[in-house]
């Protein structure tokens, strides 16, 4: 299979991530097609040209429908907000590029939908779809979702997810796109509480059925900003509105009937980017936190009671998923390993004709966990279902 052409269009924190992964995977990993990084598009030309040199894009451009339409691109990578993620991935899928799309997949369940079913009629032409739910790829929870599919923890009864940080304890962090409503869809429900929902599904095979929970805000005027860089900026003396979620707590039952209790906070004090997921079954338990990102604790119910307790797994052995590519065992991975793992099952499902996970499907069903737990909130936190269909609100 020849080289596979990439353009990513955006380029911010998330575009720093995704340039490694995609300058990274191909040297680490034996691919079956070596992905180019042909250009980056954004629409400060000033701006761009310096990501695409600083990052090692061939070119940059300012247009993504002119790229999107352009012979030589293979590969179409979206790290923008997510309100144009519809708009891009569909017309990128439409004109026969594979797609690679960050999480939430959309804003609305009737974008993620409409993306979803871009996405399948694609798939007829061979052309594939993946979302980035990027910690999937880490290998101790990919390790962690394999011990699951074995039955060390047997029947699954309680799932505890959270995602916490802090980056919003401050009352003078400026008001960045991603606490705009128009542009990021929700707040911290949406941005960090997809992942734990994610994983939480991921990790255990099973899809949440209903939610019950509550959102807020608790910093409702923030400054207009002056400059933004990645989670931090300078803001002005002039003050402009939050129209998303800064916390989330809800519970959740799975279609087995295990339930789950989930966090997603931006002002969990101290906390920098703590996701962290523990799943308990009449076997054993398992545990995982992103901020520990090597381990699992592993407790074995089935061992003497004089034996049991939870038990480290430092996750660096080559028999490990991910790790034979990289370094000799306790030489630890960092947070961007993952987006070279990305481009490795990407590529890979390409040239298989396979879709790579986690899917647009994946990604809706998240979008609808999303949807019924903002629902939930708005009726006193009452038991929610998730939808199959599109709400008549949504769109």
């Amino acid at each position: 299979m020849s080289g596979l052409r990439v353009a990513m269009i955006g380029y911010g924190f998330m575009g720093a991530a995704h340039s490694q992964g995609w300058r990274t995977g191909p040297r680490v990993f034996d691919l079956p097609a070596e992905p180019e990084m042909a250009v980056i598009v954004g629409r400060n030309a000033d701006a761009v040209e310096e990501a695409a040199r600083k990052w090692g894009w061939a070119e940059s451009a300012t247009d993504w429908r002119e790229v999107i339409a352009r012979d030589d691109i293979d590969i179409v990578d979206i790290v923008t907000p997510g309100d144009s993620h519809a708009e891009i991935a569909i017309a990128a899928l439409e004109a026969g590029k594979h797609v690679l799309c960050e999480k939430p997949l959309a804003n609305t369940v009737a974008e993620a939908e409409a993306m979803a079913e871009a996405a399948e009629r694609a798939a007829a032409r061979g052309i594939r779809a993946m979302v980035g739910f990027t910690y999937r790829r880490v290998p101790a929870v990919t390790f962690l979702r394999n011990l699951i599919a074995e039955g060390v923890v047997g029947t699954v009864h309680q799932v505890r997810a959270s995602y916490r940080q802090d980056w919003l304890v401050d009352p003078e962090m400026p008001l960045a796109w991603r606490l705009q409503k128009e542009h990021a869809g929700s707040g911290a429900l949406g941005d960090i509480g997809a992942h734990a929902i994610d994983l939480a599904q991921f990790v255990t095979g099973m899809h949440l059925e209903k939610v019950s929970g509550t959102i807020d805000t608790i910093v409702k005027e923030r400054p207009l900003p002056v400059s933004a860089s990645g989670l931090s900026g300078k803001g002005a003396p002039v003050y402009g509105q939050v129209t998303v979620d800064d916390i989330a707590i809800f519970a959740g039952r799975f279609e087995s009937g295990a339930l789950a209790s989930f966090e997603a906070s931006r002002f969990a004090t101290g906390r920098k980017n703590a996701l962290a997921i523990e799943v308990s079954g009449d076997k054993g338990a398992l545990a995982f936190d992103l901020e520990d990102l090597n381990n699992i604790h592993f407790y074995d119910r089935t061992a003497l009671a004089d034996r049991q307790g939870f038990r480290k797994i430092l996750v660096t052995e080559s028999e490990h998923p991910y790790v034979s590519a990289w370094w000799p065992a306790g030489h630890m991975l960092g947070y961007e390993h993952g987006f070279s793992h990305q481009v490795k099952d990407l590529i890979e499902g390409i040239a298989e004709g396979t879709d790579p996970h986690s899917t647009f499907a994946d990604g809706l069903r998240v979008q609808r966990v999303l949807d019924a737990v903002e629902r939930s909130s708005e009726n006193d936190s009452a038991w929610t279902r998730v939808s199959v269909d599109i709400p008549a609100h949504a769109g």
